[in-house]
This record gives C-alpha cells, sequence and structure tokens, in this order.
C-alpha cells in the first residue's frame, strides 16, 4: 500500500537537486580564490619559518619568505594579503614608539613585498598591541585604567600615513577607537595619499576567537593593567544595534571596505551590515575560528576540508563580499 502513495504536489523543489549538473545550475554562492585575502606574519631575520602551534600549518615568515609566499597565492589568484609584524619584545615600550619607526619591520615588508609582487593589494594593520608591552590597542592613560582614546589616534594618523608612504594599498585600522576612520583619512589625505584605503574594522567584537592569533604576533595579555578589558574598546558580542552603529560613523568618516570582526560566529551581524550599505564588506574568520576546526579534524571528529568550505560558503552567503582566513592559499589550491 505505502508503495503505491503518492502526492498530488505541484511543487517540488527535490527536481533541481536530482543531479550534479542541475544542482551546478542553481548554485546561488559560488567562492573563488578572488574572494580570499590571507593573513600572513612577518618577523625579523632570516631564519626558518616559524610554526605556531595553535594554528596548524600557519607560519611566522622573515622577509624572503614572505615574499615567495606572496609570489605563490598570486599565482593561485589570492588578490590580497594582511601583513600582521611580530617584534622582539625588547622593542616593545609603553607607547608603542616601533610603529613610528620610518624603517620598522612592517614597513620593509610592505616595500619588499610591493617590489617583487606589485600586482598583489597589500593591506596593514592600523593598531598598537603588536608594539606595547601591555598588548592593548592604544597608549593607556596616566591612571592606566583605560585606553587614551584621542592620543591613541593621533598616534594611529602617523602610522597610516607611514604605511602609506611605504606603498600599502590599504590601511586597516583594528584598534576601534572613537574618530579614527575620520582622523586617518584626512591625514592621508593632507600627505596626498588620496588612493590610499581604508579598510576598517568597523564591527570587530570583544571575543574568545582571538587567542591564537595573539600567540602569534606575541601580544602581551595586558600585563598589570588587570583592571583594563579590550571590552572597553572592542564591541560587547551580545550587542547588535551598536555594531550597527559603529558601521555608520565609519562609512560617515570615510571608510572604503567595512569588515565584521569575526566572521563565523556573527553571521548575522555580516548580513545586517549587507543589507545596511552598498560600500565592499569584508569579514575575517578568525584564528580561532581556524584553529578550532584544525582540532576538531585531528581527533577525527570533523572533515576538514568539507568543513572549512563550508564555512566560508557560510561567511560569502551571508553577504561577505571578501574573506580574511588563513585558509586562502589552500582553499585557492582546493578550488583551482
Amino acid at each position: 500500500m505505502a508503495e503505491n502513495f503518492k502526492l498530488d504536489l505541484t511543487h517540488r523543489p527535490r527536481r533541481l537537486r536530482r543531479t550534479a549538473s542541475l544542482r551546478a545550475l542553481v548554485e546561488e554562492t559560488v567562492l573563488r580564490p578572488q574572494d580570499f585575502i590571507a593573513p600572513l606574519f612577518v618577523v625579523e631575520g632570516k631564519g626558518r619559518p616559524e610554526a605556531i602551534a595553535s594554528m596548524p600549518g600557519i607560519f611566522r615568515l622573515n622577509l624572503a619568505d614572505l615574499v615567495k609566499e606572496c609570489r605563490s597565492l598570486a599565482k593561485l589568484g589570492v588578490p590580497a594579503v594582511a601583513l600582521f609584524p611580530k617584534l622582539d619584545a625588547r622593542l616593545k615600550d609603553e607607547d608603542g614608539t616601533a610603529a613610528l619607526q620610518e624603517d620598522g619591520l612592517i614597513l620593509r615588508a610592505v616595500r619588499a613585498v610591493k617590489k617583487a609582487v606589485p600586482e598583489i593589494t597589500v593591506m596593514t594593520d592600523i593598531a598598537l598591541d603588536p608594539y606595547t608591552t601591555h598588548g592593548h590597542d592604544g597608549v593607556l592613560t596616566s591612571a592606566r585604567d583605560d585606553v587614551a582614546n584621542d592620543r591613541t589616534v593621533g598616534i594611529l594618523a602617523r602610522m597610516a600615513v607611514l604605511h602609506a608612504r611605504a606603498g600599502v594599498d590599504l590601511v586597516a585600522p583594528s584598534d576601534m577607537m572613537d574618530g579614527r576612520i575620520g582622523a586617518i583619512r584626512k591625514a592621508l589625505d593632507a600627505a596626498s595619499f588620496t588612493s590610499t584605503g581604508i579598510m576598517a574594522y568597523s564591527v570587530k567584537f570583544a571575543s574568545a576567537y582571538y587567542g591564537p592569533f595573539r600567540d602569534a604576533v606575541g601580544s602581551a595579555k595586558a600585563a598589570g593593567t588587570h583592571l583594563l578589558g579590550k571590552g572597553t574598546y572592542q564591541l560587547n558580542p551580545a550587542n547588535r544595534r551598536e555594531a550597527m552603529i559603529e558601521l555608520v560613523l565609519d562609512k560617515a568618516e570615510g571608510a572604503d571596505i567595512l569588515m565584521v570582526k569575526p566572521a563565523g560566529p556573527y553571521l548575522d551581524i555580516i548580513r545586517e551590515v549587507r543589507n545596511a550599505t552598498n560600500k565592499p564588506v569584508a569579514a575575517y574568520q578568525v584564528s580561532g575560528e581556524y584553529a578550532q576546526l584544525h582540532a576538531a579534524a585531528k581527533l577525527g571528529w570533523l572533515d576538514l576540508e568539507r568543513t572549512r568550505h563550508e564555512s566560508l560558503l557560510a561567511i560569502k552567503r551571508a553577504g561577505a563580499d571578501m574573506i580574511l582566513t588563513y585558509f586562502a592559499k589552500d582553499m585557492a589550491q582546493a578550488l583551482s
């Protein structure tokens, strides 16, 4: 009796799922190597690449190896890299003064990459946490109970001009200080770098997913500032409306690209941002997202290739035009 049972249906969505070729015809979201930005870590010296234990397959690279990696990424069709320095602890101080050294590591890295691989887009982090002994994204007040917003912004504006002078295509302020996008845009324009773009970390949450990144850049864990957390400048993960306030401000102040960070746990925010602006939207699949997939795959609990693809597909489907991801090279190879 059950074998002869048939429904009287006009609409049968499964018709278009019947074969692989039909599914390909109606596929709504497609990943391409051009969708990815590869975050890369750079160190001084001529040593071998330094493995990052909490980020399998990711290394800190000297300048020569950094250039080789950028060449490889460009050949695979990845259009952009985001560079992050790991400084010797002896170069760090309370005010992050190494960030303004005209021949600093990150500036030499930009020059080397742009000279060797001029076709690749290079962006750099504009924040002080890799340079400060306390690990915060700006300079502290005299009472050490807050980040001094306006003083920090003045330093970041100078830092952005130095990066533009080195040849960077996009500066990417990640500090979440009030007013920094407008100040950086004004400083760049005043220094005749009107074509240098700003990718704003517009919606950056105070997330637990950043741990492996802090290992990678050697960022201190706010030693001696136990009364001050990054929640005083990064967004509360509970707040959607506050995220949109930040978005509107950065857009008005002149950001060229608006970013959400992290990506995977905040797909709803990516969609909100996408619906609120015609500006390009970026999302950062952060180190913790990368590490957890690797950890689960190592234990045999998840298929790494399938889950990395699905996680990135979800980010793009949510509305991201571009994705910063540590899977950029592996994905580009797989898609090619």
